[in-house]
Formats: structure tokens, C-alpha cells, sequence
């Protein structure tokens, strides 16, 4: 879990660095920890019920609950997600407010 932790923040940096949004960081960190999971749920799902073979599989294997029985993967994706949820709370609130000025009134 701390890898997975890790890498979404290095994701989530690197977007934040490229385009400085610390919101648009936080989604691609979820996208990545997400997609990652039900891929390895696929797996699972091809090791107990498809025989091993990928093409058994039905199209909503890896989102079959049969295969996310354990906390390990749940927690795989969700800690990572709500870790830089909250960077993007305050990392991204703070750098939004800083790059706000405010107006002064015409006379």
C-alpha cells in the first residue's frame, strides 16, 4: 500500500508541476491507483474462474466483488485516492487563493 501511496503522489506532483493543478494531479493519481486494481482483479478473476485463460473472462470480470473478497486491494486504491484528495484540498485551495487578488474598486 505505501508504494501504491507513492507512486500516486508522484503522479499527482508531476501533473501539479507540469500544469499547476493540484486537482488535475489528484485525478490522475485515481485514475492510475484505480485502473491498476481492477486489473489485478482481472487476474484474479481469469486464475478462479476463467481457467487461466483471458478469454473466459467477461467484459465486468475485474469488477466482479467475488474477487475483491480481501481489504488488501480495496486499500490499495482508496488510501491512495483519499491521500491526494486531501493534497488537492489544501495544496490546491492554498494555490488557488494565493493566485486570487483582490480587486480594487475605480473611482
Amino acid at each position: 500500500m505505501i508504494a501504491h501511496l507513492l507512486v500516486a503522489f508522484g503522479v499527482q506532483f508531476l501533473v501539479a508541476r507540469l500544469t499547476g493543478r493540484w486537482w488535475g494531479g489528484a485525478a490522475a493519481a485515481w485514475t492510475w491507483a484505480i485502473s491498476r486494481e481492477i486489473t489485478q482483479a482481472e487476474y484474479r478473476w481469469i486464475e478462479q474462474f476463467g481457467n487461466g485463460r483471458r478469454a473466459n473472462m467477461p467484459w465486468w470480470g475485474g469488477l466482479d466483488l467475488r474477487v475483491w473478497q480481501s481489504l488488501d486491494p480495496w486499500l490499495d486504491w482508496l488510501v491512495p485516492c483519499a491521500v491526494t484528495l486531501l493534497v488537492a484540498l489544501v495544496i490546491g485551495s492554498r494555490a488557488a487563493s494565493a493566485s486570487v487578488t483582490p480587486e480594487v474598486p475605480h473611482r
